[in-house]
């Protein structure tokens, strides 16, 4: 052993004494270096950091205690056989570990891991090359630590911008690869980024790699492959243009589970358009949302809506624009008189609509004539395009959010309160006016129940649309923590009664959310555990990840 250290961990998983956990660390140090491990112990050490600069340790948007989610120790592997490496000593620790590409899971939990004393896998750190961009094929591969702002400057820095774009999620400090695998969206045509991956390669939890789909094939150029690694033999050509290859499509086993640790994945790029314009229609009263969302469904299915487009709920945009204090002097939520001076004060809608146009300026005239025809029923709306609005405007915003640009201005709504953090509640609704309105008002009617500001965006997909209800707390306020706690604990069951099932969520709900989805007798959840138990059968890897335990783990003690 290289220079042994002993360490009193601020938390230990279960079973392991901290004897048990020195050695396992120690053995980890001798793989990566003292550089690439972090031990907290101290309460000093759990700090929230910030978006750019995220803590590793637990949950800076934290709705319990600060330290209810905390990991024993942050160790970053510094390649593919690393990763192998430490898995197989976490099989022979019965050690859990809680795998993130760059821990900004903001929202949803961080980089926390959901049993307390795993060890955080940091993937990102130094696993983190643009290992491929292919313009004839428009795809790239990646590893976890590339961020969409890192994708977007290599595009820049090699002259591929004018050829290929990227899609961005709101914020552009996220991994490509971890947003992916967590079924996370983005706002252009190709805003699916699950249904844009093509090609995985996985560490098994007993430390196998396996790649997924065409990739399983391996590359014609045998004499190209003597000799080296598997991570580093080239994939198969056709591996990142056909995600499905032959035989059962296990990719989804790695998307949001506990199946294996995602180390490198194909992603298709969209091929630069020829022309774009993005345009603000705005929706005055509230109740517009309705005639809207049956709107806009007959134009998303003909793709006459090309893109992800999202109607913004005002509070949404004010809060980009200013916290609450530059408003109003309540603390109570605000009232509707409160909201039409709002609205009018930012010569915004109740509701605001952001979506784009993409391709030669012919086709763009006539998408713009079919949308703007649509859209007039609706007494009152109106049009803007970013040269329309003021240089601080959230459409400025969108334009580059839109053409795939990074950006990291919606940052700034999470300080709509003073010690602002925010938890996402995310249900979705089929797109009809109809029940975009019942899910408006039930949501809308528990967080004002709550004492807190409805704060929302609906995203369309193709048939379907995801409300993303931004809960911004102040997470120095206990009471306003078990408030938030109560509002989404009694949304989830509220909408699971409506037929609205969360496509993505924090830690603490991930047994409740799951617990919804219990058609048959909860035969997928079911389904999902023998699969656990028979890949992970030592129950290392992110245990309790969405719900899905494995057998060492006692249901009735770990669910929340």
């Amino acid at each position: 052993m290289v220079g042994a250290h002993t360490f009193k961990p601020l938390a230990l998983p279960p079973k392991l004494t901290t004897a048990e956990f020195n050695e396992f660390i120690q053995s980890i140090i001798d793989i990566v270096g003292n550089e690439n491990v972090e031990v907290p112990v101290s309460k000093d050490q759990i700090r929230d950091g910030s978006y750019m600069n995220p803590t590793h340790t637990h949950d800076p948007h934290h709705i319990m205690d600060q330290d209810y989610f905390l990991a024993s120790a942050i160790v970053a592997p510094r390649s593919v056989e690393d990763v192998q490496t430490i898995v197989g000593l976490a099989n022979k620790f019965k050690f859990p570990l809680w795998p993130i590409s760059i821990g900004r899971n903001s929202g949803y939990g961080g980089a926390a891991p959901r049993v307390s004393g795993s060890v955080v896998l940091d993937m990102g750190k130094n696993m983190n090359r643009v290992l491929e961009v292919n313009v004839e094929g428009a795809y790239c591969v990646v590893e976890p630590g590339v961020t969409f702002h890192d994708l977007y400057d290599y595009l820049e820095a090699n002259n591929l911008r004018d050829k290929l774009w990227l899609d961005v999620p709101d914020l552009g400090g996220g991994s490509v690869l971890g947003n992916a695998t967590e079924r996370g969206v983005g706002y252009t045509p190709y805003g699916d980024h699950w249904m844009m991956h093509s090609g995985m390669e996985v560490v098994l939890p007993n430390g196998e790699l396996m790649r997924t789909g065409m990739g399983a094939l391996p590359d014609s150029r045998r004499a190209e492959t003597m000799g080296l690694r598997p991570a580093d033999q080239p994939w198969n050509k056709t591996a990142h243009l056909f995600p499905y290859g032959f035989g059962p499509c296990v990719d989804g086993l790695f998307s949001q589970s506990n199946m294996g640790i995602v180390t490198k994945m194909g992603m298709w790029l969209m091929p630069n358009p020829g022309g774009y314009q993005s345009y603000l229609i705005t929706l005055p009263r509230d109740d517009d949302l309705k005639q809207a969302v049956d709107i806009i469904r007959p134009l998303r299915l003909g793709m006459a809506l090309q893109n992800v487009p999202t109607i913004r709920h005002i509070l949404l945009d004010a809060a980009v624009l200013g916290n609450k204090t530059s408003y109003s002097s309540k603390t109570e939520p605000l009232s509707d008189e409160d909201l039409d001076e709002i609205a009018k004060q930012l010569n915004l809608g109740r509701w605001n609509f952001y979506g784009a146009l993409y391709g030669p300026e012919p086709i763009r005239k006539v998408l713009w004539e079919s949308i703007k025809e649509a859209f007039s029923a609706i007494p009152g709306v109106k049009f803007y395009f970013p040269e329309d609005t003021p240089e601080n405007s959230v459409l400025r915003v969108r334009d580059k959010t839109m053409q795939g640009i990074p950006t990291y201005d919606e940052l700034k709504w999470i300080d709509w309160l003073p010690n602002g953090a925010h938890l996402f509640f995310s249900p979705i609704a089929k797109v009809s006016g109809e029940d975009a309105m019942l899910q408006y008002g039930v949501t809308k009617k528990r967080c004002e129940e709550a004492g807190l500001d409805f704060i929302a965006t609906f995203t369309v997909g193709m048939r379907e649309m995801h409300q993303i209800m931004c809960i911004v707390f102040n997470k120095q306020d206990p009471v306003q923590k078990q408030k938030v706690q109560w509002l989404i604990r009694t949304l989830i069951d509220e909408c699971a009664a409506n037929g609205w099932g969360e496509y993505r969520t924090h830690l603490a709900v991930m047994d409740q959310i799951m617990g919804t989805y219990n058609w048959n007798n909860s035969s997928f959840l079911k389904f999902n555990e023998v699969l656990k138990n028979a890949v992970d059968p030592n129950g290392i890897l992110a245990p309790g990840k969405s719900g899905v335990w494995p057998s060492q783990y006692s249901q009735i003690t770990w669910k929340l």
